[in-house]
C-alpha cells in the first residue's frame, strides 16, 4: 500500500501542503481506516507506516518526476493540510512517463495523474519498483534472477563457510532467527538445481534478510554478499575479526563476535535485535 500525492507545481523538499478538498481518502471505504482516525482525520502515526509517491501532475508546472518519501508529520487545518516528509534516498526520482506506462499495475487511472489530489493505493510500491528495476537490467549470463519475484517474507538466508568450526555459529544464528518466528536457511539445506550457484542466488533473492559471515575471508561469502547488496536486500554482516572485513565493506556496520559460548550468546542476541530493527517487529 502507498500514498499517491499529485500536485500541479510538484512538491518542495521536506514539506508541502494540499487542499482538504483534494484529499480523496474516505473513512467508510478501504483502505481509509488504515490511515484515518475514528474522527475521519488523517492519523500521522498510521500515515507514516506506508511509503508515499510524490509527483508533479503530468503536464504540470514542475519537474516531471516522482519521488518516494515517508510522511513524518500531518497537520490538518480548516482548509489545508500541511505535511512533512523525508526522501527514500535509495530510490532515484522516477520520470512521470514511467509512472504513466505502469499506472495500471499500480492501480492508478490515467486521469489521476493529471490533477492535484491525495489518495491511497493498494499496490505494493516497493515490489513494483524492484520488479521493474530487474526487468530494466541486462539478464545475467551466469544465473537466473527470476526468484526475485518469489519473495518469502519469513526467510532469513545465511551465507557462511561450511567448515565444521562454524557449526556452533550457525546454531547461534538459527536460534536468533527462530526466536523471531522466522525461517533460517543456508545453501546446504536444500537442492533445487544442478548448479549450486543458482540455489544460492535463489536463497538470496527470496529472502527478507541475508546474514553474511565474513570470517576467514571466505571468497564465496564475499561474492554472495555482493549479490545480496546488488539485489537491494537487507544484509547483516558479521565477522570474528575486523581483518576479515574487505576494505570495500568497512564503511558498513557489522557485528563482531567471538566463537565461544559467551561470544555466540552475545552474537545471537545482537542478530535478533538487528533483525527486529530491519523488519520493524
Amino acid at each position: 500500500m502507498f500514498h499517491l500525492l499529485v500536485a500541479y507545481g510538484g512538491w518542495p523538499d521536506g514539506g508541502g501542503s494540499i487542499s482538504n478538498r483534494r484529499i480523496y481518502i474516505k473513512s467508510d471505504e478501504e483502505p481509509g481506516p488504515l490511515v484515518l482516525n475514528e474522527g475521519g482525520r488523517l492519523d500521522a502515526t498510521k500515515v507514516s507506516r506506508f511509503p508515499a509517491l510524490l509527483m508533479t501532475e503530468v503536464g504540470g508546472d514542475g519537474p516531471q518526476l516522482a519521488r518516494v518519501v515517508y510522511i513524518t508529520s500531518v497537520v490538518q487545518g480548516p482548509t489545508e493540510t500541511a505535511i512533512q516528509y523525508v526522501a527514500e534516498n535509495g530510490i532515484k526520482p522516477i520520470p512521470n512517463e514511467d509512472i504513466e506506462s505502469f499506472a495500471s499495475q499500480l492501480g492508478i487511472s490515467r486521469n489521476a495523474l493529471t490533477h492535484t489530489h491525495w489518495d491511497v493505493k493498494q499496490a505494493d510500491l516497493f515490489k513494483f519498483l524492484l520488479m521493474n528495476q530487474q526487468k530494466a537490467q541486462p539478464a545475467s549470463q551466469v544465473f537466473s534472477l527470476e526468484a526475485i519475484h518469489q519473495p518469502q517474507p519469513s526467510l532469513v538466508s545465511i551465507m557462511m563457510p561450511f567448515a565444521a568450526e562454524f557449526d556452533p555459529v550457525y546454531a547461534a544464528i538459527q536460534s536468533a532467527v527462530n526466536s523471531l518466528g522466522l525461517k533460517p536457511m543456508r545453501a546446504d539445506n536444500f537442492w533445487e538445481h544442478h548448479y549450486v550457484i543458482q540455489d544460492i542466488v535463489n536463497l538470496i533473492a527470496r529472502a527478507r534478510v541475508v546474514i553474511c559471515d565474513l570470517s576467514s575471508k571466505n571468497p564465496n561469502v564475499f561474492y554472495e554478499a555482493g549479490i545480496a547488496h546488488a539485489l537491494g536486500k537487507e544484509v547483516i554482516l558479521i565477522a570474528q575479526s575486523q581483518d576479515d572485513v574487505p576494505f570495500d565493506l568497512r564503511h558498513i556496520r557489522y557485528v563482531k563476535y567471538l566463537n565461544n559460548a559467551q561470544g555466540l550468546s552475545v552474537l545471537s542476541d545482537a542478530i535478533a535485535s538487528r533483525i527486529q530493527t530491519v523488519i520493524g517487529q
